[in-house]
């Protein structure tokens, strides 16, 4: 999905909503007036509400797809590239934090099923970035094979969640990269294979 700068800037603002006031507090009316634009100049952008969080949602999975590609370096091994990917991912949502609501919301799963979708293409994105990093450790000796590939990128991802909703719930209060950082390092204690 092409989006513009004026798309872009309303997306945002959806976002700041979103984290202010909820599922419910994001209304075309309240987005006019954060942007300070006539109701009728946000519909020139967008048919709709749906439309405004599925365009966010678009923008958070294809922003994560490009910044993970281009981070991914073959010159790392795969703990740091473990590292680095999560690193990306604290570092963007810390600039960011208006987004951390729309992709770890509850509230926004029972809006509709093209919604769902989209928070689905997010995950799959993650997964598509974790999985094969996690598979290429285990066959190298790096990670453990004790729990299959596809239960870890579970378990790591549900770390990820809860770290997030843990910043949210606190209102962006702590460093989520210093804090990110330890997590990081917990997860690798339980799952990289140290060499003797």
């Amino acid at each position: 999905m092409e989006i513009s700068a004026k798309q872009l800037e309303i997306i945002k603002a959806a976002g700041r909503i979103l984290t202010a006031s909820g599922v419910s507090g994001l209304t075309i009316k309240e987005l006019a007036k954060e942007m300070q634009f006539s109701e009728s100049a946000i519909y020139r952008h967008f048919e709709s509400k749906e439309e405004i969080i599925i365009a966010l949602l678009d923008f958070l999975a294809t922003n994560m797809d490009e910044r993970l590609t281009a981070s991914h370096s073959i010159n790392e091994n795969q703990k740091e590239q473990f590292v680095k990917l999560f690193q990306n991912q604290y570092s963007f949502f810390k600039q960011n934090p208006h987004f951390v609501v729309a992709v770890f919301s509850d509230g926004l799963m029972k809006e509709s099923q093209r919604i769902n979708e989209m928070i689905y293409k997010i995950m799959s994105v993650k997964i598509k970035h974790l999985k094969p990093l996690l598979i290429e450790g285990q066959h190298l000796g790096v990670f453990t094979t004790a729990i299959s590939a596809d239960d870890l990128t579970h378990i790591v991802m549900g770390t990820f969640r809860l770290q997030m909703y843990k910043w949210r719930m606190a209102e962006f209060q702590f460093d989520i990269e210093i804090e990110g950082n330890k997590m990081i390092q917990s997860v690798l204690t339980l799952i990289h294979i140290k060499l003797k």
